[in-house]
C-alpha cells in the first residue's frame, strides 16, 4: 500500500495515510483491524461509498469530491452503517473524533504528499 502525509491548505496535518487504490486494498479497507492510531488514516480511491459492517471501532468518514475537497463528512460512526454520496471520488478514514480535534469542515481541501 502506498504511503502519504496529509495536508490542509498546504499545511501538513501530522497525519500518514495508507491509500487503498486496488480493489483488493479497498475491499479489505480496515476490516480485521483493531483500531487506528491517532495519527493514521485510510484512502479509499476511487471510492463513493463505505460500509462498518464487522468493524470493530467507530470512525470518522471524509467524502472527498475529485480535487480532494471535503463534500461530506460523518463523524464517529459506528459499526453496521452504509454510507455513500454521488460527489465524492475517494473516502478518507479517520480515528473516531479526529475530524472534530482538527477543526475539518466541509469545503476544506486536502491533498496527500507521497512518503517514500
Amino acid at each position: 500500500m502506498k504511503k502519504a502525509q496529509l495536508t490542509r491548505a498546504g499545511v501538513d496535518m501530522g497525519i500518514r495515510v495508507s491509500i487503498a487504490d486496488t480493489p483488493l486494498e479497498r475491499m479489505r479497507g480496515l476490516l480485521g483491524r483493531d483500531g487506528l492510531a491517532r495519527d493514521e488514516a485510510l484512502l479509499l480511491c476511487p471510492c463513493r461509498s463505505v460500509h462498518t459492517f464487522g468493524m470493530r471501532f467507530a470512525i470518522d468518514v471524509l467524502f472527498l469530491d475529485r480535487h480532494g475537497r471535503l463534500v461530506a463528512l460523518h463523524a464517529d460512526t459506528p459499526a453496521r452503517r452504509l454510507l455513500f454520496n454521488f460527489h465524492a471520488t475517494q473516502t478518507l478514514e479517520m480515528p473516531a473524533g479526529t475530524a472534530h480535534g482538527q477543526a475539518i469542515k466541509t469545503g476544506d481541501v486536502f491533498a496527500f504528499e507521497a512518503l517514500l
